[in-house]
């Protein structure tokens, strides 16, 4: 009884309230004031703590909602977007063997065996090498085919055509030897099976690629060849772009081959460090060079015989400059956009189809320009030259902590091409595939269009 009046006492008519003062009115007013004071403070506060890399991943969701690893060298962290790509990497790769399907060494090493795989390891072709060899060593590798994800294609054959090893018929017909022996790729059509196509012309060494390889993932610098084809290699949906590979000597940890001047000891405004091979806009360049000879550098390089221009006079050249200008060629991408932030230029692209690597969580508008190539002339000269050095020198810094993304270094590295390559692809990953003449049954049998179960198609096999 004794608690249930003292109940009636605590919750039921209270007779005896305080009478609200003017002192409590103040009181009051001032308690409202202070909490709105301190709740900005603690707004400003967030908002100022952000780092450049938040904003990366602030367009895509809150600061919870990225995946991150560190790099640069400055303490920041790179975030990659949570949606859509998972808490942390989660991949099983299946890396076919050289002994293991017919065609493929010729793919590696030529129709006579002589090219080696150290001889592909430099240039602009190297990253056919680099991936394979970091695949195989890889904790994302797998040796149970039917455990895979993704299935990994090794060929180094823009190396070896360049070499003489195969020409362009052999290349098709040991493409298309090398896929009628593989099970997998009939059983989703290529969808899960990955190709490394390093050069402009991208997929296009292939000649039938769009016949069997237009459902396969593409991993290319290239994501425009429309200039001497009819329809480019590249989609967006399926395929990766990747950086382009830098000379070793500019990208290791240790001593490089030189390093960047201060911007006070650079003797041009801007340089352009290419041959002309007929393009316009580089012969735009070559000529403006001419009439201002004083800001912009563009020597006549050759990359042979006695005057043939080394690698460490390549940079010396590129490091003096504060814009490292890049047209486009061959094709839309160039290797000096990604070079250039190894001298600590900024680079201004003026190839309008250009793509670029890793767009989920690089805010290129920071760390570069884009020029149009349609003009080309004296006032791209006078927009580079009203750029504060202050500007340049933040561009400059914001490129030093992403530059990482362009380094080819071993998986154990945090921030690396390889790692960034990772995640793109856990993006294509398919817990179902299909391909046209791929069929299953109710009990989960996938079978085709013989009723034949899985397990017995015989290679060779006709191609979707």
């Amino acid at each position: 009884m004794g608690s249930i009046n003292n109940k009636g006492r605590l919750f039921g008519p209270q007779h005896h309230t305080t009478p609200c003062t003017r002192t409590h009115q103040i009181g009051a007013l001032a308690l409202i004031i202070v909490t709105f004071f301190v709740t900005r403070l603690f707004d400003q506060s967030s908002l100022n703590s952000c780092s450049y890399f938040s904003s990366f991943s602030d367009q895509y969701g809150s600061r919870n909602d990225v995946v991150r690893f560190s790099g640069g060298g400055s303490g920041n962290s790179i975030s990659w977007p949570h949606r859509g790509y998972g808490s942390h990497l989660s991949l099983k790769i299946y890396v076919y063997d050289e002994n293991e399907i017919d065609g493929i060494k010729e793919l590696m090493y030529g129709r006579d065996g002589k090219i080696s795989a150290g001889s592909c390891l430099k240039g602009q072709w190297g990253t056919q090498v680099k991936i394979h060899r970091m695949l195989l060593q890889s904790r994302f590798r797998t040796r149970k085919k039917e455990e895979a994800d993704l299935f990994f294609v090794p060929a180094y054959v823009k190396c070896v055509r360049m070499m003489g090893g195969l020409n362009d018929k052999e290349i098709n017909t040991s493409y298309v030897k090398v896929l009628s022996q593989m099970p997998y790729f009939r059983l989703s059509g290529g969808r899960n099976h990955i190709f490394v196509f390093p050069s402009g012309a991208g997929a296009h060494l292939f000649r039938s690629w769009a016949t069997y390889l237009n459902r396969s993932i593409i991993l290319t610098p290239e994501g425009d060849r429309t200039d001497k084809r009819d329809t480019s290699a590249f989609n967006t949906w399926k395929d990766i772009i990747i950086p382009g590979n830098v000379d070793d000597g500019m990208t290791s940890h240790g001593v490089r081959l030189l390093e960047p001047l201060p911007l006070s000891k650079r003797k041009y405004l801007a340089n352009y460090l290419g041959r002309a091979q007929g393009k316009v806009g580089r012969l735009q360049l070559i000529e403006l060079a001419k009439h201002f000879p004083d800001k912009l550098e563009s020597p006549e390089l050759k990359f042979s015989g006695p005057d043939k221009l080394g690698r460490t006079e390549y940079f010396e050249h590129l490091r003096n400059a504060k814009f490292c200008l890049a047209p486009r060629g061959e094709s839309s991408w160039t290797l000096r956009f990604y070079e250039s932030f190894f001298v600590e230029c900024v680079p201004v692209i003026l190839s309008d189809q250009s793509e670029l690597p890793f767009q989920n969580v690089v805010d290129y508008t920071q760390i570069s320009i884009k020029w149009p190539s349609t003009r080309i002339g004296p006032q791209l000269l006078e927009y580079l030259e009203s750029i504060p050095d202050q500007d340049v020198e933040m561009m400059i810094a914001r490129g030093r902590n992403v530059r990482c993304l362009w380094v080819y270094a071993p998986e154990s590295e945090p921030c690396s091409a390889f790692n960034a390559i990772m995640w793109e692809l856990q993006r294509k990953v398919r817990q179902f595939h299909q391909s046209a003449e791929t069929f299953w049954l109710h009990n989960g049998s996938i079978v085709n269009r013989d009723l034949s179960e899985f397990n017995n198609w015989k290679p060779p096999m006709p191609l979707p």
